[in-house]
């Protein structure tokens, strides 16, 4: 919860929970940093366009968290699962904006493997650094106004974009989990 938006939303009553999964990709660039992918959602994607989220979306009937995530990533981004060592699980996060419950999914990879985006469904692949994620002055509160309220975000600020929302949440956690501390806001 360390980059929930405040107000957080509630579910409205008698909302019809569907569970989704999301990878974490982690793996190290040629200088042995570790980075994660991410990607800018198309344009035309509705609620979610042109924001940066994982790879990931819906569960199938009878599908597991794990492979949902890996099928989504080879959906969305071309990931070769083979090259994926699944890591664990991080703690699901409610969507209440889109009806999601999101279940991240940690997976390594030995190296940065080949990765195309889907036309129509990612506008660009990101490969962001941890230690650029964690960087003094990397988090800012930011200001959205969504269905007429008036929301705080706080979110990381690399490679030109604004990762806020429950990708933020998804990666606060995975870096709380290897020492990083939010640090003060600065807006």
């Amino acid at each position: 919860m360390l980059m929930a938006p405040q107000p957080r939303r509630m579910w409205p009553q008698g909302t019809a929970l569907r569970d989704a999964a999301g990878l974490v990709l982690v793996f190290p660039d040629a200088a042995d940093r570790p980075h994660v992918v991410l990607t800018l959602r198309a344009g035309t994607l509705g609620r979610h366009s042109g924001q940066v989220s994982l790879p990931g979306g819906a569960i199938d009937p009878g599908e597991s968290y794990v492979h949902a995530a890996l099928r989504e990533a080879h959906e969305e981004i071309a990931l070769d699962r083979r090259l994926v060592r699944i890591a664990g699980a991080l703690t699901p996060i409610d969507i209440p904006v889109s009806g999601f419950r999101l279940h991240p999914i940690v997976g390594l990879a030995d190296a940065r493997p080949a990765l195309t985006p889907a036309d129509g469904e990612v506008a660009r692949i990101l490969d962001v650094a941890i230690d650029e994620l964690t960087a003094p002055g990397c988090v800012a509160d930011t200001s959205r106004e969504r269905d007429g309220y008036r929301i705080v975000a706080p979110a990381f600020c690399v490679a030109g974009v604004e990762i806020w929302g429950a990708t933020a949440m998804v990666l606060a956690e995975f870096l709380s989990l290897v020492g990083w501390t939010r640090p003060a806001q600065s807006s």
